[in-house]
């Protein structure tokens, strides 16, 4: 699963406390996930519009949010209203297992999108960025530019792409104003609407 929500324009200016997190920084990471998500398409289709929306999104992003920091790849920054969680290429670190008990309608909904997401994505080594986030609250202030960067600068030290999918259409803008670009269009997975786009190293 590897949904993004941006808040991010060109010519923004970074933030200098951006980190990398660390354990105790997952029930924080979690929060500003799920606000930061609460209407986005693809966390509405996955959790529903329920009342248990938010202990199934928590759930989730939480698991996410352990499975990445274990991997050194989760940078936060504004005292946890952004946050950045990427994965490092295949085969550069070891992939804990992602530990989370969700309903099994939910399972087999991310199990899909994962299963066709997938298969669009590059085959060649690259960073993903799984999941960027800023505090509604925090918008407009580059703070998701700012947590974003050290996967960005990691990929480019490496010489990879960095790759993303989204499946808000308002994003894909922001992003080519940031220099990445649609590789892939996908129609209706679980009826979804899904942008792959990469940036390549320079």
């Amino acid at each position: 699963m590897n949904v993004t929500s941006v808040s991010m324009r060109a010519g923004e200016e970074s933030v200098s406390d951006t980190r990398l997190a660390v354990p105790a920084d997952g029930d924080r990471i979690a929060s500003t996930i799920v606000a930061a998500f609460d209407r986005d398409p693809a966390f509405r289709v996955f959790f529903g519009h329920g009342a248990d929306f938010a202990e199934l999104a928590t759930a989730f992003a939480g698991a996410k949010a352990a499975q990445r920091t274990a991997m050194s790849a989760v940078w936060v920054g504004a005292g946890g209203d952004a946050v950045a969680l990427w994965s490092p290429p295949r085969g550069s670190a070891d992939v804990p297992p992602v530990e989370v008990d969700l309903p099994s309608d939910v399972g087999a909904r991310l199990a899909a999108y994962d299963e066709i997401v997938d298969a669009a994505v590059p085959t060649e080594p690259h960073w993903y960025l799984g999941l960027l986030a800023s505090h509604p609250s925090r918008r407009g202030e580059g703070l998701a530019r700012a947590v974003a960067e050290p996967g960005l600068a990691a990929a480019q030290a490496r010489g990879v792409p960095a790759v993303l999918e989204t499946t808000n259409p308002d994003n894909v803008l922001l992003y080519e104003r940031s220099g990445w670009r649609v590789t892939a269009e996908l129609d209706d997975v679980i009826g979804l609407q899904v942008w792959v786009m990469q940036i390549d190293p320079s």
